[in-house]
């Protein structure tokens, strides 16, 4: 049986004791009311109010501009509907780097004010005071490795990681720092699978994938990708489980065309 079967609602040492007792954990996104109350009752273990809202939601190019207000707002919104899925929130770009004082604030902001029950970071070796002083009030954190969107300039863009060696052994050496933090999982981003096998393997917390192949001790993905909605571009790691986007262009079209051929409320539809 599953481990998270039948459970009222899931925790972060539920997702700890997945990875030990080998069961695959699947994650998605979720912004708004309706979107989570699906994804929850589809069964999924996580449910992540990605800072992708800016993208997915507000049509910018980047994560960067993406505010604590804003996140609060999407992330009330996902608890109004979520009853069993773990529910994270991204913290936004410059609502946790400048201190683990100001990180430790905006966290407790997730939790008291929006209903989150976890946060998720991003960064390595330098976040490992953050995470130790958001987990000794009670915050369970994920951690980000790999591809980090806010870091996107310095990165040079959207580009696997870890390729390199050098690169490779410093990713390695930031799964292990944020574990002794005490991150209870890892999102590992674009990084190549073999790769994060050896991370997966080296930690004894869950790995939750993105372009990091099959080895992960999880997967995530943006809902609105994997649905055919967000249609703007279409990373290689995306597997399309529909195409919602094509059919409710269909849908719309349709009711124009009703609409302009008078067809449209008929005598069934009509008081």
């Amino acid at each position: 049986m599953s481990i998270t079967s039948g459970k009222k609602k899931i925790t972060a040492p539920d997702i700890i004791s997945m990875k030990k007792d080998g069961e695959k954990i699947a994650m998605l996104t979720a912004y708004d009311a309706l979107m989570a109350g699906l994804v929850d009752q589809s069964g999924v273990d996580i449910i992540l109010v990605g800072d992708s809202a800016g993208m997915v939601m507000g049509g910018r190019e980047n994560t960067l501009s993406v505010t604590m207000e804003e996140m609060l707002h999407y992330t009330r919104a996902v608890h109004s509907a979520v009853k069993r899925a773990l529910l994270v929130a991204d913290m936004p770009f410059l609502s946790y780097q400048l201190n683990p004082e100001q990180a430790l604030k905006n966290a407790g902001r997730f939790l008291q004010e929006a209903g989150a029950e976890a946060v998720k970071i991003e960064g390595g070796a330098p976040m490992a005071d953050t995470v130790r002083r958001l987990v000794s009030v009670g915050i369970p954190v994920m951690g980000h490795l790999g591809l980090t969107p806010q870091s996107m300039h310095q990165l040079g863009g959207y580009k696997v990681q870890g390729r390199e060696s050098d690169k490779a052994e410093e990713l390695l050496r930031d799964a292990r720092i944020l574990q002794e933090a005490g991150v209870f999982s890892l999102v590992l981003e674009k990084v190549p699978a073999s790769l994060a096998r050896e991370i997966t393997g080296a930690v004894s917390i869950p790995t939750i994938g993105i372009g990091a192949g099959v080895h992960c001790d999880g997967q995530v993905l943006v809902t609105h990708d994997m649905l055919g909605l967000f249609r703007k571009f279409r990373p290689k790691f995306v597997r399309r489980y529909a195409e919602l986007g094509n059919a409710m262009e269909e849908a719309v079209k349709n009711y124009v065309s009703d609409v302009k051929s008078n067809t449209f409320p008929d005598d069934s539809e009509s008081y």
